[in-house]
Order: structure tokens, then sequence, then C-alpha cells
């Protein structure tokens, strides 16, 4: 599933890259993007999301409150993680092709803080909105 996960990302990104008008590519059954048929980016294990997906889901269920919005908002929030995947992979083989020393910086420092940010904002409106009410002070 990893791999597959993988495949798609790279090839999504590559998509991504050409229809904002780059050279973007992604050869078939490679977790690898090219730029102007450059390698740029490589989409590892670590990188594709899966674990996101997992704790994304596991804080939503785990909240106590009604199912029935936790059974769009689950699937919901894991399309716009995907989404933050596949647009953090064309930045990064952008950012490879034409400014290659800020690469690992933006990957893990960079990208990191926008997903983790953006992911951590979805769980406080989920819990603001359907999470329990806080308890009054006395």
């Amino acid at each position: 599933l990893d791999h597959n996960l993988c495949i798609n990302l790279a090839s999504t990104g590559a998509g991504l890259l050409r229809v904002l008008g780059f050279a973007g590519s992604a050869a078939q059954g490679s977790p690898v993007v090219a730029v102007n048929g450059a390698p740029a980016v490589s989409v590892g294990t670590p990188c594709d999301g899966m674990a996101l997906y997992a704790l994304f889901a596991g804080f939503v269920v785990a909240l106590p409150g009604p199912w029935r919005p936790k059974l769009w908002f689950v699937p919901l929030g894991i399309l716009v993680i995907y989404l933050l995947n596949i647009t953090r992979i064309a930045v990064l083989a952008l950012n490879h092709y034409y400014y290659h020393a800020s690469v690992d910086f933006n990957h893990h420092y960079t990208f990191t803080f926008i997903v983790y940010g953006f992911i951590g904002a979805m769980w406080m409106w989920w819990a603001r909105r359907h999470g329990p009410a806080p308890a009054e002070a006395q």
C-alpha cells in the first residue's frame, strides 16, 4: 500500500506541475518526480502521509462526540492531507530544480511546520465544533 501511494503521489505531483505550466514527469511505476527530465524528488514511505492519515483519523474518532459528523470529516481531512502532500511534493520538486541548496531545510522544517499546522488547525476546528462543551468554572 505504501509503495503504491508513493507512486500515486509522484505521478499526481508531476501532473500538478504540468497543470501549472512546468515540465513535470514521473516514470510509470516510479516514485520519482522529474522537472525538465532531471530527477528532483523521490517520494519515500516516510513521506507518503499514511501515518498522518491514521493520526488525524485516530484523533477525530477518539474525541467524544456524535459519530455522524465523523463519517464525513475523517475522509475529508484525509483528502485535504493528501492534497497538501501533492502540493508539497510539487513545490519541493521545483525547489530542487531552481534552488537545490534549500531543499533539505524546506523538506524537514518548512513543509513539516505547514502540514502539521494545518492538521492541528483541522483538529482544533473539529474539537471546538463537535467536541464536548468546556466545563464551567466553579
